[in-house]
């Protein structure tokens, strides 16, 4: 107790004082691009100190005394900051007024910078129809230089109250929210963004939508590309429905991408359909290849709109046989600038067919389109 007695006792008297030094004019201020802002620092009455000492910084930087008018009766000091830019920091510029020994007297922010634009391309999408999240982009250039917020508001179309999302992203993606819970199905909602500074506000067109009709969900599961036997131009690719709409009324459409190991371009095979298996042929003999497959959930409970296509699955890695030159032929070392003869593609194609005869069809008499037709079509990979 009697420590606690001797601090207070010897702390500097300046320390409790509530008496400002000074204070400047306007405090905080909000202003647009280009605009001119006069400052004012007043010194207290009770204050022994001389305006003409007192200089001013922005931002840490001293500004020249060429902008500085003393007021009357010696009690303030003023600045004039014409063509002002953009503010540098989010938080306010730093317009401070120091006395002579750069002691800091008073402080104000400043706020420069543009009202927010209307909010475009608004977004929404629900992954298996347990939520709904949303994406918006900024009007204009995006840059207001000020803090500017952004709120997604949503209502049932015919009914119910208005609503704010609360869970909004943080860096690269914060422009966007997502809600979690509570959606109803089968009825319609608008939705739309406002946008808000010191400066104006800015509200985005609205939107109506279903949950129903933005359903997407996760990639195909169980992912798996083996050899066709040793024919050495194909593949076949194995998936299984996601997991997540398996009590779903629904109807999926899918689609393939791969590309060579060693390559950067996707090849995409749109028209798998609603099979769970496909076999991708005219592939390169003896070389490795990344496959991976992605879904669209069609007519979920009904709906009439398409969905929106998932991510697609991590990539799975898988190689065609050797060819039986035991080397690559030379047009397939450069696919975009050659290709190979017709009559190349037709031998190769007639000795892979040949082989599986010998293997499948052994003891027919004779060869017929009829089978070589039955040989095109994907098969098993045990067939």
């Amino acid at each position: 107790m009697l420590s606690l007695l001797f601090l207070v006792l010897f702390v500097p008297h300046v320390l409790f004082s509530t008496t400002q030094v000074a204070v400047i004019h306007p405090q905080d201020p909000a202003l647009h691009i280009g605009s001119s802002l006069t400052a004012t620092c007043t010194l207290s009455s009770d204050t022994d100190l001389q305006a003409s000492t007192l200089y001013w910084t922005l931002n840490g930087r001293r500004l020249a005394s060429s902008g500085h008018t003393l007021l009357l009766g010696e009690h303030g000091l003023s600045i004039t900051l014409g063509q002002l830019n953009g503010s540098q920091q989010r938080s306010g510029d730093n317009l401070v007024c120091h006395g002579a020994d750069g002691r800091v007297l008073a402080g104000s922010c400043l706020y420069v910078g543009m009202p927010p634009e209307q909010p475009v391309n608004l977004t929404c999408w629900s992954r298996n129809t347990k939520d709904l999240s949303c994406q918006w982009t900024p009007g204009g250039e995006g840059e207001t230089f000020i803090p500017t917020k952004y709120t997604l508001k949503y209502k049932l179309r015919w009914y119910g109250r208005e609503k704010e999302c609360e869970d909004y992203a943080v860096g690269r993606q914060r422009y966007s929210c997502h809600i979690p819970r509570d959606l109803a199905l089968f009825t319609p909602y608008e939705i739309w963004v406002e946008a808000a500074n010191q400066l104006g506000s800015s509200t985005s067109d609205v939107i109506t939508l279903d949950v129903l009709d933005v359903v997407t969900t996760d990639p195909p599961d169980s992912v798996t590309v083996s050899r066709v036997g040793e024919l050495e131009d194909q593949l076949s690719v194995r998936w299984a429905s996601p997991p997540a709409l398996k009590d779903f009324l629904f109807q999926a459409k899918y689609q393939i991408r791969y590309r060579l190991e060693d390559g950067s371009e996707w090849k995409v095979v749109d028209d798998v359909g609603n099979q769970t298996s496909c076999r991708l042929a005219g592939l390169v003999p003896g070389t490795v290849y990344f496959v991976q497959v992605r879904c669209n959930p069609v007519g979920i409970y009904g709906s009439r709109k398409p969905g929106i296509w998932s991510d697609w699955s991590h990539p799975t890695a898988a190689s065609t046989p050797v060819s039986s030159s035991g080397r690559l032929p030379a047009e397939s070392c450069d696919p975009k600038t050659s290709e190979p003869p017709a009559n190349s593609t037709l031998r190769r194609e007639l000795k892979q067919f040949f082989g599986w005869v010998r293997k499948h069809a052994l003891g027919c008499n004779g060869m017929s389109i009829k089978l070589y037709d039955q040989w095109r079509m994907p098969q098993d990979d045990n067939s």
